[in-house]
């Protein structure tokens, strides 16, 4: 067994020897014990299976328990140790909650620390889950005089180290229960335990009930409890734990605030967060660069770069140096709101302050300026990542490979996507659409089609505009049935059409002049309970502008607007057809 590692006080745990046993009792007259004990004395000379091999079968428990606590013959503690080890190894002889509790307690009167603490761990995993009330029982009654403290503490480290945390959490109760001292170390070691592996509330729950009970609050407790609650978005709950410091007699330090102020920037709650900074600077603690940058960063993600820039320059005059995770968030900021001049401008600033750029910082970039356009902007940032000995990532691929498509530029794009495949970059669903998106708008709808089938070979699935889209063209250029053989598609792949499919097919049909699939089409849409808007019906109305006289139709379209529902239209139809008729008469 190996000695489990546990720093404690040994004066806090230990007496001597005599003061915790009582006088030699009339065991010392009990001939097994005698024998027992003149065996492990002569052991170096007769091995004990060669002197116990006749006694061992009527050797029990209780024998060995009392040998233990009395020691009738003043056996070393070693000796012993060792007999009660030759013993666990012996197939006919088995102990009990009960030897083990005596020989841990011998073992701890003996300041052989090491070796009780491994005995007990090894008796928790014999035992198992469920095992603490029953271990407790066994260790007040073989206890006698003796006092507990390290035993309870090694206990309550070995049910934590197992993983039986139940059982950690009951030992406590119990020894509360009973009145014992609280043991600090097992409680110290089962609570961050908890705080990495339990909710944080669980955590929580423990940590409040033992410091009711006298276990020292500690801030660094406090604030890892608060982090674990802001990121799992329990921010009241977070706000409890920092009033609760002060109602303990801490201070809250600089951390504790940051970590609270960082929890409501993250959760949208701008206002909070610069409440606490107030507070924060009331209370004489300086907010550090952490502070700002949380603030900076939420203020960017809500748009307000005007706000994060009067904050930047606070920290500057305070004296603060900014971090990198400050200049990413304006930058970032500035890209998205489509301010990349001012963007370029933080870049080359946070470049003369002697910082290196990352590849968030550079996506960041290339990401505006793609969307603002500037495609050669992008790929010069580009070079200088190469040259700073940055390589692009998959984000990077994508982003330009977007930005080329929508400048229609698709010569570029492809390149790039053959660049990707190269480095055995995967293309993912944004990818694949955009190239869908920028060759449809070349009209190459064939390529289209070929790179959705990619998408759901690859098993990802394209969204509604995807598919409207591809259907779109092919229905532009006449290619009706291809429209719909996509439609099928879309609906295999558990996609439900919406209104705008359904007039791209709707416009297609009619321009073929085929109004019969038109009106099938539409009772279909009714029947899917998918609503027609003004669109599906003017389309319609176009339609039958090819079959009527035109300005008789364009009269009544102007005359009533645009048609919005089935009864217009229905109404408008039975007047087409009428005049159809009357002229067909004359």
């Amino acid at each position: 067994m190996q000695p489990h590692t546990l720093k404690t006080s040994r004066n806090s745990i230990c007496r001597s020897p005599s003061a915790w046993y009582s006088p030699p009792s009339p065991q010392q007259d009990d001939p097994i014990l005698t024998a027992l004990s003149h065996a492990i004395r002569n052991s170096q000379t007769k091995p004990l299976h060669a002197s116990l091999n006749e006694l061992l079968p009527s050797l029990t428990p209780s024998h060995v328990a009392n040998l233990i606590a009395f020691n009738p013959h003043s056996l070393s503690p070693h000796s012993l140790f060792s007999f009660f080890n030759f013993l666990s190894s012996h197939p006919t002889f088995r102990h009990t909650l009960h030897t083990y509790s005596t020989m841990a307690h011998f073992l701890v009167a003996h300041n052989m620390l090491p070796q009780a603490r491994s005995l007990l761990h090894f008796l928790v995993s014999r035992k198992g889950k469920g095992s603490a009330s029953s271990v407790f029982a066994s260790v007040l009654e073989t206890k006698g005089t003796r006092e507990c403290d390290f035993a309870f503490d090694s206990l309550m480290i070995a049910y934590t180290d197992l993983g039986f945390v139940s059982d950690a959490i009951q030992w406590f109760r119990l020894v509360r229960k009973h009145k014992f001292k609280v043991p600090f170390q097992g409680c110290k070691y089962l609570l961050e335990r908890m705080m990495k592996t339990s909710s944080p509330m669980v955590s929580l729950g423990f940590y409040m009930e033992i410091l009711e009970y006298g276990f020292p609050p500690n801030v660094f407790c406090f604030n890892i409890l608060m982090n674990k609650l802001c990121r799992e978005g329990q921010i009241k709950d977070a706000q409890m734990v920092f009033d609760e410091i002060g109602k303990r007699g801490l201070r809250a330090t600089v951390v504790s605030f940051n970590t609270l102020i960082n929890g409501y920037c993250k959760s949208g709650d701008l206002e909070q967060g610069f409440r606490l900074k107030s507070v924060m600077e009331d209370a004489g603690i300086r907010p550090d660069v952490f502070t700002y940058s949380s603030l900076i960063d939420a203020l960017c993600k809500e748009s307000r770069l005007d706000d994060a820039n009067v904050l930047f320059d606070e920290m500057c005059n305070r004296g603060l140096v900014p971090n990198g995770f400050i200049f990413t968030s304006l930058i970032d900021g500035l890209c998205k709101n489509g301010r990349t001049d001012l963007a370029i401008g933080t870049y080359r600033t946070f470049l003369k302050k002697g910082f290196e750029p990352d590849l968030v910082m550079y996506n960041s970039l290339i990401n505006g300026l793609c969307k603002a356009g500037d495609l050669k902007g992008a790929k010069k940032l580009i070079a200088e990542m190469n040259l700073r000995g940055l390589k692009p990532d998959k984000f990077t691929y994508t982003i330009l490979l977007d930005g080329f498509c929508r400048e229609g530029d698709m010569e570029s794009a492809l390149r790039i996507r053959e660049e990707m495949v190269k480095q055995g970059i995967e293309l993912d669903n944004v990818a694949l659409t955009a190239i869908i998106s920028g060759l449809c708008k070349e009209g190459r709808l064939v390529d289209a089609e070929r790179a959705l089938r990619e998408m759901l070979n690859a098993g990802m699935k394209p969204d509604d505009a995807t598919y409207t889209m591809i259907m779109d063209g092919f229905c532009k250029k006449g290619d009706v049935r291809m429209g719909f053989k996509l439609l099928k598609q879309m609906q295999s792949d558990g996609r439900v059409p919406g209104v705008v499919t359904y007039n791209v097919l709707m416009n297609g049909l009619c321009k073929q002049g085929q109004l019969r699939n038109a009106n099938v089409l539409l009772d279909t849409m009714l029947n899917s309970g998918v609503v027609p808007d003004s669109i599906t019906y003017n389309i319609l109305l176009d339609g039958h502008c090819k079959k009527a006289n035109p300005n008789e139709v364009g009269k009544l379209k102007s005359e009533m607007g645009l048609v919005a529902d089935y009864a217009s239209y229905s109404s408008l139809i039975s007047q087409i057809g009428g005049a159809a008729r009357h002229r067909s008469k004359r």
